[in-house]
């Protein structure tokens, strides 16, 4: 069965003509693909994400009562499953599984996007593409982890046509 992505707009300001249920769907597919646990979006069973645009505040809110950081974010990810459990998923019988949660913040994905002067929609991929790759276990929390998980997603962007996140750091 394919990934399902389930994406909703509960809050911020989103331009309401880009379909960010799509935009979703595409970046996170991506990201999965170039991952070892690709065959995820391949099994007998339904593998979801679910990915959630929504403001500053709420995502402040969740950054301070999950994280312990008092301020908002562009992107948290909610892991539902633990990174050492990914490969046993193929093995249940229940159906599906539930990767984990992204969200995203309005004020935060547009301030970042204007500053590196690329468009929301192309920093909104980037950040379900991070976010994606967050669920499967993968960090940044050392230099090692870090280049890694930037890799796929310079891969990962690439495949969508978007041009390096981190290639842009230096210019904003």
């Amino acid at each position: 069965m394919p990934l399902i992505v389930e994406a909703e707009v509960v809050a911020g300001d989103w331009d309401p003509d880009i379909g960010w249920a799509a935009l979703a769907a595409r970046a996170a597919e991506t990201a999965l693909s170039l991952t070892a646990h690709a065959c995820l979006a391949g099994g007998d069973f339904a593998t979801e994400i679910s990915v959630r645009f929504s403001d500053d505040a709420e995502v402040w809110q969740l950054n301070a009562a999950y994280r312990h950081k008092d301020k908002p974010t562009n992107v948290l990810s909610f892991p539902m499953v633990q990174p050492d459990l990914l490969d046993a998923l193929s093995n249940g019988d229940d159906g599906e599984a539930l990767l984990g949660d992204i969200v995203l913040a309005a004020e935060t994905v547009a301030a970042e996007a204007a500053a590196k002067r690329i468009g929301v929609e192309a920093h909104a991929t980037h950040l379900i593409v991070h976010g994606t790759l967050h669920l499967l276990g993968y960090d940044h929390g050392t230099d090692d982890d870090a280049e890694r998980m930037e890799a796929i997603e310079r891969d990962a962007l690439a495949r969508l046509g978007l041009p390096d996140p981190y290639g842009l750091d230096d210019e904003a």
